[in-house]
Parts: C-alpha cells; sequence; structure tokens
C-alpha cells in the first residue's frame, strides 16, 4: 500500500502537479472541511469506474477521510478493481489540519464516530430500561449492540457506521454537487 504525508501531498499541489485528490467522507463531513481541490465520492457509493474516469493512466489518485481508515478501504476497493495508482494520505484530515495546511470550511457536523457512539448508548441503554421494566428478553439487544461493537473492533467494520452514514443528514452539507463524483 502507497502512502503519502499530508505535507509531501501540499507540496505537490504548491509545485503545480495538480494531484488528483478524492474525498471518501460523507457529503456532510467534506461539507464541514474539505481541500478546495479534493473530489468527493462517499465510501458508501465508491464505483472504481466513477473515481477513474478522467484520470490519466500515470496520474496518481490520492485518497482521504478523516483518519485514514475509510481511505484504506477505498484503496483496496481500487486495488480490487485492477488499480495500482492509488495512495494513502496518511492520518487524512485529522493529520492535514494538525499540519496546519490549507482547507476550505464550512458549517461544522457531528463526526460519524460520535454519531454512533451515541446511537450504541441509546441502544444499550434502551435494552437495559426495557429489560428491566417492561420484558427480560430486551437485554438482548443490549447484548446484541455489545457483540457488534466487539466484531467492529476485531474486524475493524462497523455496520453501524455505515448505516449512519447513510443517513439523510449526513448526506448533506452545503456540498457543490458539481465537484462531486458522480457515483
Amino acid at each position: 500500500m502507497k502512502t503519502i504525508t499530508p505535507a509531501e501531498l501540499c507540496r505537490l499541489r504548491d509545485a503545480g502537479k495538480a494531484p488528483k485528490i478524492v474525498d471518501v467522507r460523507t457529503p456532510a463531513e467534506y461539507g464541514e472541511c474539505h481541500l478546495n481541490d479534493a473530489r468527493l465520492a462517499p465510501l458508501d457509493k465508491l464505483e472504481p469506474g466513477a473515481v477513474l474516469a478522467g484520470v490519466g493512466p500515470e496520474d496518481s489518485i490520492y485518497l482521504m477521510c478523516r483518519s485514514g481508515a475509510r481511505a484504506t478501504k477505498a484503496l483496496e476497493k481500487l486495488e480490487a478493481a485492477g488499480c495500482q495508482r492509488a495512495v494513502l494520505v496518511e492520518g487524512g484530515m485529522m493529520a492535514w489540519e494538525a499540519a496546519g495546511l490549507p482547507v476550505v470550511r464550512g458549517q461544522k457536523v457531528m463526526s460519524l464516530e460520535r454519531q454512533v457512539r451515541i446511537a450504541a448508548g441509546a441502544l444499550v441503554l434502551l435494552g437495559v430500561v426495557l429489560g428491566a421494566t417492561v420484558n427480560p428478553l430486551f437485554y438482548g439487544l443490549s447484548g446484541f449492540v455489545g457483540a457488534g461493537l466487539m466484531f467492529a473492533g476485531i474486524t475493524d467494520t462497523c455496520a453501524m457506521g455505515m448505516l449512519i452514514a447513510k443517513m439523510p443528514w449526513n448526506q448533506r452539507g452545503g456540498v457543490d454537487v458539481s465537484c462531486a463524483i458522480k457515483v
């Protein structure tokens, strides 16, 4: 897996190389903060053909997300489709911002990770309350969520996160769709 640091990618941009940057976060996250020349292709809708369209045979594609986890999955998806030109931006937007590099700011949104923690906590609490007051079978809801969190930790995939990413509030964010990859 090829990687590049945010500082190295910024140097490429500054040198006029016009790298092809693809942001795989949700439209809401992209609308909050993104690189001015990054194209949006949310991971849950990522189509390798759409990402590769209009990219020259010698051009690399730089993949970015919040921290690097979703971009890694996007890179794996592109490599499985035969693209060997994908490069992971180490640390994603968090590392980019920590390095003090330029970004375009929009409206603040709640991170996907925070939304997952809130939803999982609410479901566990609901299962405990209903189990104690209505029927002990509701404790199974808490157990199911706990098992799901364990599975997510072991496999580094999160079904709840993928579901929440598709929610309407994560599909908007003041994103100019003319810069988004049509997937």
